[in-house]
């Protein structure tokens, strides 16, 4: 994505967020907050001057690249909010019994939630993605079975419609998917249209489907359409949700875990 040209009358720690945007992808506002010195407050108003000038967008909880058609790049995902992600996985993992099967599709949280199954016992693990494959293989009891198709260098995920057709031959106790965003009508996003059509898939052929994603996803846009809350079975996250989403997940009786 071509940067926008900061031509308007920033001060220095306004351009300061806008270059830390550009790097991490994502920045909390109380992390923010914490790094400069200032509120909550002052930070949030840099987030207005920058959001009225296009430079960023505004998210639940923080402020990220203004784009609905590009993802953070894998390698700085990885790293982003990651100790929650390993709190949204280990609360996952609690709510899977050994012995059983399971869809895990690709993401970096859905990667954290494989290294919190590895203690687990006599899993079937079935994934599109070769960081799920490779965490989990130590395991001697559990059976990991890979999907065929085309491998994306930039993250070792797997899609295509070999993909797709191999997730169809199997019906599994639970699917595990993230996403990249989840407008407040419940509409579940993403940016791959490849990918969402093998996270479909996943939803389609598993007989309970766990949302695991952190709170900077709320309210965030991306441009292609995955599901809905209402096609999920719980969500698992590290933060209450906005009003609107609590609201989604009552109306169509959809679990929420807190981790």
């Amino acid at each position: 994505m071509t940067a926008p040209k900061m031509d308007v009358n920033l001060n220095l720690r306004q351009k300061q967020i806008v270059d830390l945007v550009r790097q991490q992808g994502f920045a909390a506002v109380d992390e923010m907050a914490q790094n400069f010195d200032v509120t909550p407050q002052t930070i949030r108003r840099d987030i207005n001057e920058l959001c009225k000038h296009g430079l960023v967008r505004r998210f639940h909880g923080g402020v990220g690249l203004n784009s609905s058609v590009e993802n953070v790049a894998y390698e700085t995902r990885k790293v982003l909010m990651l100790e929650e992600k390993k709190k949204i996985a280990q609360k996952v993992a609690a709510h899977i019994p050994d012995r059983a099967s399971v869809f895990i599709d690709i993401g970096t949280t859905t990667e954290e939630v494989a290294r919190a199954l590895r203690d687990h016992e006599g899993l079937r693990v079935i994934t599109n993605d070769l960081n799920v494959a490779t965490i989990l293989s130590g395991n001697k009891t559990c059976e990991v079975i890979i999907a065929g198709g085309v491998v994306r260098s930039r993250d070792r995920g797997i899609t295509g419609e070999a993909t797709i057709d191999f997730i169809h031959q199997f019906k599994v106790d639970f699917g595990i998917i993230g996403v990249s965003a989840i407008d407040s009508d419940g509409t579940l996003l993403d940016y791959d249209y490849h990918e969402v059509r093998v996270a479909q898939a996943i939803i389609e052929n598993s007989r309970k489907v766990f949302l695991a994603t952190d709170h900077t996803k709320f309210g965030r846009n991306a441009v292609v359409k995955l599901a809905h809350l209402s096609q999920i079975s719980a969500l698992f996250c590290d933060k209450e949700p906005p009003k609107e989403i609590i609201a989604c997940l009552k109306e169509h009786h959809v679990a929420l875990h807190i981790a």
